[in-house]
């Protein structure tokens, strides 16, 4: 009877350990379970954050562009304003050379405004002896010369400028055309 309770208290033992290791593998099942969710959560979220400092990232460039673009626009502004005021003080002191008096004094305040020109980078478009280039330069006369390519630049009536790349003001000139005729019956 011994051996039976013996066997019975074995058998009680490992139904008792193989119940325990049953458990523990669920409990494992369960955590295993539970890791690969908070791993998804983890993953989904580190998307989010990338989608988010891409957001961000390209939100900081459009900003810096706007910013950029309002800065230039101002600066545009004020450069032409500032052209206009240099228009005038050419015209002058030609007039005034006409007149056979002395432009020094308009000569050294329109030195002093190249300078200041030059320091904002603000550089002459050439046009005379050119060939038109709509980009640069506006075209508000033909004028019929055979000795001359078509398009070439005959006269330049306003001065036209770039500031850094950027044409902020078209030279107004008048181009060539070796037989208008022809460009009138064809155009």
């Amino acid at each position: 009877m011994h051996d039976a309770s013996q066997n019975d208290l074995e058998e009680s033992q490992n139904q008792h350990r193989d119940d325990e290791l049953e458990s523990e593998q669920k409990l494992v099942e369960t955590l295993n379970a539970q890791l690969e969710q908070e791993k998804n959560k983890v993953s989904s979220c580190e998307k989010k954050i990338q989608y988010l400092l891409a957001d961000f990232e390209n939100l900081k460039k459009r900003s810096e562009i706007d910013i950029q673009n309002r800065v230039n626009s101002i600066t545009d502004g004020v450069i032409l304003k500032f052209l206009g005021i240099y228009d005038d003080f050419i015209r002058a002191r030609d007039a005034l050379s006409k007149q056979d008096t002395d432009t020094k004094g308009l000569d050294s305040i329109l030195k002093n405004m190249n300078t200041f020109l030059l320091e904002f980078g603000v550089q002459p478009i050439e046009a005379v002896g050119e060939i038109f280039d709509p980009k640069l330069h506006e075209a508000i006369s033909v004028k019929e010369d055979s000795t001359l390519d078509d398009n070439t630049i005959i006269t330049e009536l306003r001065k036209g400028y770039i500031l850094k790349d950027r044409v902020i003001r078209p030279s107004l000139v008048e181009i060539s055309k070796r037989n208008i005729k022809e460009m009138n019956a064809n155009g």
